[in-house]
């Protein structure tokens, strides 16, 4: 699980090691959750994201997720709305749902579970029973995935 932020920068580096991962292991399930911490723009932008899952399923979805995190420069509401129109979400569905009591919740409820993990910044990883806090690359990533398949935690002891 992934706890991120459209405008952090170490996020944007993280995606690709995320990406990388999930390529290389078909078996490996990864959940983004939107954890807006630096601002109104990436609490828009997370709104927008949020709706447009609503729509866009499984590959789609993980496409519009790849393109907002290459944006360069700050992500807004109105940034991210470009986007979901490029990757074929309906606008006007999406313009319903960014302010809808669901959105809203999903974010209130990402925000107060990274606050019960305490999780002070972006990106942080949950694998197995460790948080991970940062951009770690890649190798760091991987070797806590393995650890958790061979002995069910993130840290192996002996």
């Amino acid at each position: 699980v992934e706890f991120m932020d459209y405008n952090c920068g170490f996020c944007k580096r993280a995606m690709e090691d995320v990406r990388a991962l999930a390529k290389d292991d078909p078996k490996l399930k990864v959940v983004i959750k939107d954890f807006p911490i630096l601002g109104p723009d990436s609490v828009e932008a997370s709104r927008v994201a949020i709706a447009v899952k609503n729509q866009l399923q499984g590959q789609k979805y993980w496409d519009f997720h790849l393109k907002l995190m290459a944006t360069k420069g700050r992500i807004n509401g109105a940034k991210a709305m470009e986007i979901a129109k490029e990757a074929g979400a309906d606008i006007e569905r999406v313009k319903k749902e960014i302010d809808a009591p669901a959105t809203r919740a999903v974010i209130e409820q990402t925000v107060a579970l990274g606050d019960r993990l305490g999780l002070t910044g972006t990106p942080a990883f949950i694998i197995g029973d460790e948080v991970v806090f940062g951009a770690v690359g890649q190798a760091a990533l991987k070797q806590k995935i393995e650890a958790v398949r061979k002995c069910g935690k993130a840290t192996c002891s002996g």
